[in-house]
């Protein structure tokens, strides 16, 4: 970039109140960085760019960010940049517990602070696995400096005996054939061996492909970033390509106010419904709207799910492709080529130009892998909204991954209320449970998990698979893999933790489905739902103390995106700059 096209001058860059006065303070900062072996002309006139990385040794997902990292830097240092990578908070979706939605927040805010209180301009942000992506980017947008966000990309196809496998749907698929007996130890430790074969994030479009694809619909990557799988040789030359983009970034001043707006998040919201979206996009994608100050709810996400078809062909909405066969078929731009008509072209993105230019001349490559809008995988979007006197506030349910005999069903519950009640449940092989039950799990919300743990995709019970059974309605305010499948309903707010309906369901109570009216009830009388009320006791918090503690004081319900209230954006003046004495 030339100094002509530059808005702003050296003098102005953010990073230039830690190193550009001639004080006493300011010489401890350059003098410190000489420590490290920089010279004044490593940072003199340079934007500073952070590298928000998310690697650690118990984040399999990441593994290959430690080398990504020095990608993103070359870029940095190729545009006239200096990198300041900061490592933070990996949450690893499979070692962290009970749950890496507890501590979404907790990145969100490290990503906040991290960028206020360094001598930076800009950042790339490094994410993928599941909460990192929105976490670091509810952070980013509440600090408001210009980034770019580096998704970790899918891991490569699974595979065992000629079998593709994608990961944690096939891992819940066959677990239930394991526990119904109809595959041996040793089929099982074959797919635990192949499911997972290099790394990046889940190849299903689970959770993290969900999000980085959301990520980029709202202009926030670079073109086509969001679909390379991790092992690409691609994949490294976007990572040099966005440190090159974050530091035109500031000198361009493009903030995200300008790229997340009501008409990208509309974008996001559309292109989430066509790829078969995981139910937690709805969560994540309503905190980041609200961070950008911008009121998502849940009816406005059901509103475009209604006319969004879903068409891209992936598990587990899909029967067949996983991530890889999607990025081969032409990736999210072919896909967002294929809504054009339904998107906002006009709006801007972390590139520089508009959305229509991004996907220009994007093509489809294989029209079973991203289906024309003739011939969907499922003709409405991933997720619908239900209410009703079990949800008032909403829950929600996938109903493209389900057996669709279930959309309209009526069933007495069988009620557990921790998990260690519904284990004896699906464990007991002579329970007299029947296929029309609903299953209910609750206290597994917000507040009762704690956290809202993935404890709403609940296992088939033995004495229905013994049976032939593999599917059937199950009810929590809880959530659920986004690799997961089957007639589950999620997200029920207010969660029963908290007094909300579901802790007023009774076992035997009927419970009414009908996703085509958006209705899920309990017929149970207004007066008998007063009395259950008036005699309802709070539990035990979960916590006394610690970040836990703050947690249940501060966390929202479901359908508000699970933030800290103090986080949202019209909470208090905004964070004045840090003092440099």
């Amino acid at each position: 970039m030339t100094m002509s096209e530059r808005k702003k001058n050296p003098q102005q860059l953010r990073s230039a109140r830690w190193f550009a006065p001639d004080d006493l303070r300011s010489f401890g900062h350059r003098s410190r960085a000489m420590q490290m072996g920089y010279a004044p002309e490593d940072w003199r006139g340079r934007p500073v760019i952070a590298i928000l990385n998310t690697w650690s040794d118990a984040q399999p997902c990441h593994v290959h960010f430690k080398d990504r990292a020095e990608w993103v830097r070359r870029g940095i240092l190729q545009a006239g940049g200096f990198p300041m990578e900061l490592p933070c908070l990996s949450l690893g979706e499979t070692f962290v517990k009970p749950t890496t939605m507890l501590y979404r927040n907790m990145l969100a805010m490290e990503a906040e602070e991290l960028l206020r209180c360094h001598p930076v301009d800009g950042a790339v942000l490094m994410g993928g696995c599941d909460k990192t992506t929105p976490a670091l980017i509810m952070g980013a947008l509440s600090m408001g400096l210009p980034f770019i966000f580096v998704p970790a990309g899918p891991m490569l196809r699974g595979n065992h005996a000629g079998k593709v496998l994608g990961s944690g749907t096939d891992a819940f698929k066959y677990w239930d054939e394991r526990r119904a007996g109809t595959i041996s130890e040793a089929e099982w430790q074959g797919f635990e061996a192949g499911i997972a074969r290099s790394y990046g994030h889940c190849m299903t479009m689970g959770t993290a492909s969900t999000m980085t694809a959301i990520t980029e619909a709202l202009g926030l990557t670079l073109p086509g970033a969001s679909s390379i799988p991790a092992a690409d040789s691609n994949h490294q030359r976007m990572c040099a390509a966005s440190g090159r983009r974050a530091v035109d970034l500031v000198w361009e001043d493009l903030t995200p106010d300008r790229i997340v707006t009501p008409a990208s998040v509309d974008n996001a919201v559309a292109v989430a419904m066509a790829t078969g979206c995981s139910t937690n996009a709805i969560i994540h994608l309503i905190a980041m709207a609200r961070r950008a100050g911008l009121d998502l709810v849940l009816d406005d996400l059901d509103r475009v799910g209604r006319s969004t078809p879903v068409i891209a062909n992936i598990r587990p909405s899909g029967a067949t492709y996983l991530m890889e066969d999607f990025f081969y078929a032409g990736g999210l731009r072919a896909l967002m080529s294929r809504l054009a008509d339904r998107l906002d072209l006009s709006v801007t993105t972390v590139n520089g130009g508009t959305l229509g230019e991004a996907i220009a001349g994007a093509q489809v490559f294989d029209e079973d892998v991203i289906r024309p809008l003739s011939n969907p995988v499922y003709r409405e979007g991933s997720l619908a909204v239900l209410r009703g006197n079990l949800a008032p506030d909403g829950a929600v349910i996938k109903p493209a991954a389900c057996d669709p005999r279930f959309h309209v069903h009526r069933g007495p519950a069988l009620i557990a209320d921790d998990y260690p009640a519904l284990k004896a449940i699906i464990e007991d092989e002579d329970h007299p449970i029947t296929p029309d039950t609903v299953l209910v799990l609750r206290n597994a919300g917000p507040q009762g998990g704690p956290g809202m743990p993935e404890w709403g995709q609940i296992p088939m019970p033995k004495a229905l698979l013994k049976k032939g059974h593999r599917d059937m309605m199950r009810l929590s305010d809880a959530r659920m893999s986004g690799t997961s499948f089957g007639a589950c309903i999620l997200h029920v707010a207010p969660e029963s933790f908290v007094g909300g309906p579901l802790a007023l369901l009774r076992d035997g109570d009927m419970v009414e489905l009908d996703v085509p009216d958006r209705r899920l009830s309990m017929a149970v009388g207004e007066d008998v739902l007063a009395h259950r009320r008036a005699a309802w006791r709070p539990p035990q918090p979960r916590y006394e103390r610690g970040y836990g503690w703050m947690f249940s004081r501060h966390i929202e319900q479901a359908d508000k995106g699970c933030d800290f209230d103090f986080l949202r954006t019209g909470f208090g003046r905004p964070v004045d700059e840090p003092a440099i004495y």
